[in-house]
């Protein structure tokens, strides 16, 4: 990438990029800031710095990642107080001069912005992001079963995501996105941020999932004795056009094949209209979404690439993580003991999360 844009080095402050590139490290202290206390230089030439103020060094080198991988340098934290720019001035003393580096984060009018260029890198997982994402989708989908016996019908569903984020944290698992819906909250929107709204029938949870900076977004749904039957039918439906779409999450499709995949299997179960209700869902990774897919997507799905695909129809919703290989997907995120759709789509099968009866 630094070559393809005539770069000598790119300095690195976003939080997905510092647990991306140190395997899992943060460098995040204000969660509700993008940016981090940190930042991480990486050279054209393969040299690696990591550049912090005194306040935050020693703890990133004891804690966050290894001074065999990434060489210190420590600032005051009056000097960055002053100057914002003394991590720019600082990677730049450690460079021929007149070097050319890019950043992830916006620097100053000179300095370009390449995040968008830096995001494909993180795309295709390597075998220990691999191995870390099946073991964080295990502990995701049993956290959001383990969590169920403990809620009470009747509670709102502030208390209800409370006890989601306490169930997911026994796990060392954040969660950055909790929605809860409860009974006709379910219908009415998408994206249902908890309210003291009280559960009486119907439940639907939702988060997306953060451990050692990797995100895993799963939904499940909960029903207090017989699941109505309109409820049952579009769950299924919901469940047909999440197969299909895992179907043709293959290497080399495009974006915007999987989303006419999908817009295909809605007309042909009779709910043509619901894709324009919601996004589909798209790669995932370290950030939520690296990208979402739409009619005109021209990013490619690669091999061992996670997705997290999420159809919904109104009332109802199906969502899994999975990773990709060249013989198929694998979703990492099932729940134990929990019902499951299955749906036959050239010759293979795939499992979607149904409804649990409790």
């Amino acid at each position: 990438m630094l070559e393809s844009e005539h770069l000598d080095a790119v300095l690195l402050n976003s939080q997905h990029n510092f647990a991306w590139l140190t395997g899992g490290g943060s460098n995040g202290v204000d969660l509700s800031r993008p940016n981090g206390v940190a930042s991480l230089l990486v050279t054209r030439l393969g040299r690696r710095f990591i550049l912090a103020n005194v306040i935050e060094l020693e703890r990133m080198l004891e804690e966050e990642v290894s001074e065999g991988d990434f060489e210190p340098v420590e600032y005051s934290w009056q000097a960055e107080k002053a100057a914002p720019e003394i991590v720019f001035e600082k990677a730049g003393l450690l460079l021929e001069k007149g070097a050319r580096i890019g950043s992830d984060v916006v620097i100053n009018p000179e300095t370009p912005v390449v995040e968008k260029r830096v995001a494909p890198c993180r795309y295709q997982l390597t075998i220990n992001e691999l191995e870390r994402f099946r073991a964080f989708g295990r502990d995701a989908g049993a956290a959001l079963r383990q969590v169920i016996p403990k809620l009470n019908p009747g509670e709102t569903e502030s208390q209800i995501a409370e006890k989601m984020r306490h169930e997911l944290g026994e796990h060392g698992i954040l969660s950055v996105v909790t929605l809860v819906a409860a009974d006709e909250r379910i219908s009415k929107f998408r994206h249902p941020v908890p309210t003291q709204n009280r559960w009486r029938k119907t439940l639907l949870t939702v988060t997306c999932a953060k451990r050692h900076g990797l995100i895993a977004s799963l939904s499940r749904l909960i029903c207090i004795g017989e699941v109505p039957d309109e409820l049952k039918k579009k769950t299924e439906a919901a469940a047909y056009v999440n197969a299909v779409m895992l179907n043709a999450t293959r290497p080399g499709a495009t974006g915007s094949e999987v989303y006419q995949a999908a817009a295909m299997a809605y007309a042909e179960i009779g709910f043509a209209d619901e894709i324009n209700r919601h996004h589909q869902g798209g790669a995932t990774g370290y950030l939520t979404r690296e990208w979402v897919a739409h009619p005109k997507s021209a990013e490619c799905v690669h091999a061992n690439q996670a997705f997290a695909w999420n159809p919904s129809i109104t009332g109802t919703k199906v969502e899994e993580t999975c990773v990709t290989a060249e013989s198929g997907v694998e979703v990492i995120t099932a729940s134990p003991d929990f019902p499951q759709i299955a749906n036959v789509i050239d010759g293979r099968e795939y499992l979607s999360p149904g409804i649990l009866t409790v």
